[in-house]
């Protein structure tokens, strides 16, 4: 299947768009365009449902995100939302796992099984810029607007912010960001550790670089995301012996035994999905 054709299987609305190519290329994509991708209940809940579908998902190896139009996602759309924040429940409660609805949508795409990619240019703003944290690598267009800008509205990035930047950007910066709400560029991004690279083109750089993800072994990939979401959180020891037990169980694996023959062979390798 091409990138640009939808997957028949997924559900249709007018929030998100799939499509997954036959390398294992699965593109997510944002389109409430006319209103910068913003983030509304109806697309807080067809997001949800998306990483829910693609958690399992048959053949998928690797997972772009981006947003269509002139806006990677421009955060809240508070109109639509005035009546939910005021009303937002329980959101102490962990409704998915270790997370609510909200920090979900994040989350779940550093809990998908795959390495994700985002594509960021536009507007990242809020939610969205929260969103782009969930992903492995991100790709920013260099004149993309970001911003943590909650503090903007009396609240705080509930969305994971303080979790999934851990380690990438410096804390001061991330502190001053986020106290500020300062609007800062795709270079910027860059430079502080907001972005992995910087391209005119974030689409098709995060396309290219999916794609190369794809062809590798997917449980060999698979196993390094798994090892990549221990190490955020666990000791040393536990990460060690993790890495011992995901190693035995590829050494002899037929995917691995096939990564080594398509490289004696020079020639593309045939591997299996999960």
């Amino acid at each position: 299947m091409r990138h640009d054709q939808p997957d028949t299987n997924w559900p249709s609305n007018d929030r998100i768009a799939f499509s997954l190519a036959a390398d294992g290329v699965g593109h997510l994509k944002l389109v409430r365009a006319a209103k910068l991708n913003a983030l509304d209940p109806a697309m807080i809940e067809a997001l949800l449902a998306a990483g829910t579908a693609l958690h399992d998902m048959p053949g998928l190896r690797c997972l772009v995100l981006s947003g269509e139009g002139h806006a990677f996602c421009a955060g809240l759309d508070l109109a639509s939302m005035a009546a939910g924040l005021a009303d937002a429940g329980d959101l102490a409660a962990r409704t998915h796992g270790n997370a609510n609805a909200f920090q979900q949508m994040a989350m779940q795409f550093r809990k998908l099984p795959v390495p994700v990619v985002a594509a960021i240019h536009g507007a990242c703003l809020g939610g969205g810029l929260q969103i782009a944290a969930g992903a492995d690598i991100r790709i920013a267009a260099p004149d993309a607007k970001l911003s943590a800008m909650e503090l903007r509205w009396g609240i705080v990035p509930d969305m994971g912010h303080f979790a999934l930047w851990r380690g990438l950007v410096r804390p001061d910066l991330l502190r001053e960001l986020t106290y500020t709400h300062r609007e800062f560029s795709g270079e910027e991004a860059l430079a502080m550790g907001f972005a992995t690279h910087c391209d005119a083109d974030p689409l098709a750089r995060a396309m290219a670089l999916a794609t190369e993800i794809a062809a590798k072994s997917p449980t060999a990939i698979r196993a390094a995301k798994a090892l990549f979401a221990r190490s955020d959180d666990e000791a040393t020891d536990a990460i060690l012996l993790a890495e011992a037990i995901e190693q035995q169980r590829l050494i002899g694996s037929r995917n691995q035994i096939e990564a080594v023959a398509s490289q004696m062979a020079k020639r593309p390798a045939d591997f299996i999905d999960p």
